[in-house]
């Protein structure tokens, strides 16, 4: 293909994706309200006050589906991976409209993980070697490339999952990381996972009208687990292929914050002596929301934040290897004092409202 016609494509496919899942939505919302895949808030984790159709995502997955038959190539490895992504969907359905158990999900996504990586041969077979006196670029993972891609699709899914917690944050944030791997790819010499990512960020953009604060539906775990398992499997088809450092850093910072919320909240619980399964109401959006900002101010925080390191990594594959290293540590420690920042608010609150309970004892 000509740069021309790649671009073409590129576009074509955003565009149809997007027309189709903004028109497949109302259709998918009616069809929620019978199956009965309705949100009811019954807790202090969920933000809305009203009932809410979910299953949202079967729209995004449609608009998607049908834009990639027209404008992708599906070689038997591509084939693998939407067979595995139709798993997810289906599973998605499922818990949208009975809520399923956390263990019997956990075991459907390693089985869709399995698919492309027993099937299609979809592997992580190298990560960047830190070791500074050998003399090769790459570490072979060996027998542990399986197991490794199976832990970073269904972590990912996982984790773009955990961040649907806000009227439009996960299909930003996974529309965000679509359009950063779009223009990695294209850097990266790499024009199918373009189209891919091009048909996946115009599915999310098409959704988004109807998602925003106040939402009218939800894309549920349908949706949530379809674009985390997508955005997984190509960042393994693509961005860790790249040389020495870039091959490790690019798909960890384009899923940075999904990836941080997620061993956040394995960490906090397993630290409190809970599941790491169990749910609570500590994720980063949690978090704003007691600072004092409202769901539209929050979502853009955290877009702000995808964003920033959408465009770090993007930079990353486009710099020499000692400025990719400096950017890279430049964007750890603005993390790390955002981070520090964040919970020593969280702190000062909790403290402040721990002696305004002792005053009132008095």
């Amino acid at each position: 293909m000509t740069e021309y016609q790649i671009i073409g494509r590129i576009i074509g496919a955003f565009a149809l994706a997007g027309f189709l899942s903004y028109l497949l939505t109302p259709f998918v919302k009616q069809l929620a309200a019978r199956l009965g895949a309705i949100d009811t808030p019954k807790d202090d984790r969920r933000m809305h006050r009203k009932p809410i159709p979910r299953l949202g995502g079967l729209a995004i997955f449609l608009g998607f589906l049908c834009t990639l038959l027209l404008f992708g190539e599906f070689s038997a490895q591509m084939l693998s991976v939407m067979l595995g992504a139709t798993v997810i969907v289906v599973l998605g359905i499922f818990d949208d409209i009975m809520a399923l158990g956390a263990k019997l999900k956990f075991l459907v996504q390693i089985f869709a993980a399995c698919i492309p990586v027993c099937m299609g041969g979809l592997r992580i077979e190298m990560f960047t070697n830190f070791n500074p006196v050998s003399d090769s670029f790459y570490f072979d993972l060996g027998i542990f490339a399986i197991p490794v891609t199976i832990l970073w699709i269904v972590g990912i899914t996982n984790a773009v999952n955990l961040i649907d917690g806000l009227d439009g944050l996960a299909v930003g944030v996974s529309s965000i990381a679509a359009i950063t791997m779009l223009a990695v790819s294209l850097l990266a010499g790499q024009p199918l996972i373009a189209i891919i990512m091009a048909a996946l960020a115009g599915a999310c953009v098409g959704f988004m009208p109807y998602n925003f604060n106040p939402a009218s539906i939800f894309m549920g775990d349908t949706g949530s687990t379809f674009l985390g398992y997508m955005l997984a499997t190509a960042s393994i088809m693509g961005l860790f292929k790249f040389y020495a450092v870039i091959s490790f850093a690019v798909p960890f910072l384009i899923l940075g914050l999904p990836i941080f919320d997620t061993f956040s909240a394995i960490t906090r619980r397993l630290a409190e002596g809970r599941s790491p399964m169990s749910p609570d109401r500590g994720h980063v959006h949690h978090k704003l929301i007691d600072m004092g900002f409202n769901q539209k101010q929050s979502v853009a925080i955290l877009y702000a934040i995808s964003g920033t390191l959408g465009l770090a990594a993007v930079v990353l594959t486009s710099s020499g290897e000692m400025k990719a290293m400096i950017l890279l540590i430049a964007v750890l420690l603005v993390l790390a004092a955002a981070i520090c920042i964040l919970y020593s608010h969280e702190q000062h609150v909790h403290d402040a409202a721990g002696k305004e309970q002792e005053h009132g004892k008095d």
